[in-house]
């Protein structure tokens, strides 16, 4: 079928289909769009797809969201495109509003603390499985090996800022990749491109200048730091987590890290990408500081200057993808950022571990290295046990929708039976 066969009618109920079921992250969702789109109705060919895909790994942001977006705009241009994106995300960010309004206001209940010891066991494993996946795929040379393992100590560490070793390690990639560049001009004349990138630009900085004109200094605040935070989320939103953590918790105190945790576990549990879980920091954070009325401002705000970028990429981007997909250096530079990705994933895992494991958490400081130090003391064997159970579910497979639901009960019984004490 060409693209003018498709009516936007079709395009909503395909992608509002997608946007409904895609459960279990980028890998995930990516194989339902391949499902959807490839398999079963034949809107795309396999090549078209697949340089999709590597297009969209090239860019900060979430690649299954800004996938969706390019296969709608390659079906029906830019309305196609605003259509794939809105509902990936939509019906995810509804869901996320209202779990971040019912957490404000019971998020202290012993028996939603209890229910979410389950969840964040269950978290803990999710990202583990994301550090080994991730690995397999694209650790396959010793200077891969090599940048993991040193983007863990930059971050784990030394406490180096995640844009740095994004920006190391891209360079390193370009600077060492193999194979010339063929020669091909642009698709399409540098107006079109700045056009583009005019009217997006726009759109995603028209909030952050109001409200900066307005004299809205936390909204100000909020905004440009999840702006600036779409900027540097390659890898997706694990790899970004500690770096939003170190900011949000410990910079500027917007929550706390109990909550960061509860964050990442309840947009484990929606549909749409998992960097939704910005969204839900944002309402956290709106909540503390106003209530109610701030938190859902708020919440719409980090939207905004999280997912206008994903729109702007791939609307000044996919006329060049056939064109782009001959610049090996580019390849090579995403190559790397992946590699260090790993390690940054495993820097997120480690943290993540020990916080669930253990109440109280101290740091020792190795030269210029200062690293945490969980209080052997405080273990909590509750913890390790919901863990357990979450990886026999997860090795069977369970849907992660179960799994989680399964372990906030388990959380919640073993808090009411007394079997905690134990």
């Amino acid at each position: 079928m060409t693209p003018s066969a498709h009516s936007l009618t079709d395009l909503a109920h395909v992608f509002g289909r997608i946007g409904l079921l895609s459960f279990g992250g980028p890998a995930a969702q990516i194989a339902l769009m391949h499902r959807e789109l490839v398999e079963n109705r034949r809107w795309m060919t396999e090549g078209e797809f697949l340089r999709a895909v590597s297009f969209c790994m090239l860019l900060p942001g979430p690649e299954a969201m800004q996938l969706a977006t390019y296969a709608g705009w390659r079906l029906r241009g830019v309305p196609g495109g605003l259509i794939g994106g809105l509902l990936f995300v939509l019906p995810g960010a509804l869901l996320i509003a209202a779990l971040a309004l019912l957490y404000g206001n019971y998020g202290t209940l012993p028996v939603v603390q209890a229910a979410f010891l389950g969840v964040k066991a269950t978290v803990v494993v999710i990202v583990v499985q994301a550090v080994l996946s991730l690995a397999r795929r694209t650790l396959m040379r010793p200077d891969r090996w090599t940048l993991a393992a040193l983007s863990f100590v930059a971050i784990f560490a030394l406490k180096w800022p995640f844009p740095v070793i994004i920006l190391l390690a891209g360079a390193y990639g370009f600077a060492t990749a193999k194979g010339g560049s063929r020669a091909a001009p642009p698709p399409l004349p540098p107006s079109c491109l700045t056009r583009t990138v005019v009217i997006w630009g726009g759109l995603w900085s028209a909030p952050i200048i109001a409200l900066w004109i307005a004299g809205a200094h936390f909204l100000t605040d909020l905004a440009l730091f999840f702006a600036k935070l779409a900027l540097v989320t390659f890898g997706g939103a694990y790899a970004v987590l500690a770096y939003m953590t170190q900011t949000v918790v410990s910079e500027k105190g917007w929550i706390d890290t109990a909550q960061m945790i509860d964050a990442l576990g309840l947009a484990e549990t929606t549909p749409g990408p998992l960097i939704l879980v910005t969204q839900f920091v944002g309402m956290l954070a709106g909540d503390a500081q106003g209530g109610p009325v701030l938190a859902l401002l708020a919440g719409v705000l980090v939207l905004w200057v999280t997912f206008v970028p994903c729109f702007l990429w791939i609307f000044a981007g996919a006329p060049y993808v056939d064109w782009i997909d001959q610049k090996p250096r580019l390849s090579g530079a995403l190559s790397a950022i992946t590699a260090a990705v790993v390690g940054v994933i495993l820097n997120l895992s480690v943290w993540f571990a020990a916080h669930v494991f253990f109440a109280d958490i101290g740091t020792v400081q190795i030269g210029p290295l200062r690293v945490m130090r969980p209080v052997l003391d405080s273990f909590g064997p509750d913890a390790a046990a919901l863990c357990c159970a979450a990886v026999v579910m997860i090795w069977c497979r369970w849907p992660l929708p179960t799994v989680l639901a399964c372990a906030a009960v388990a959380g919640a019984g073993i808090r009411f039976t007394g079997l905690s004490s134990l």
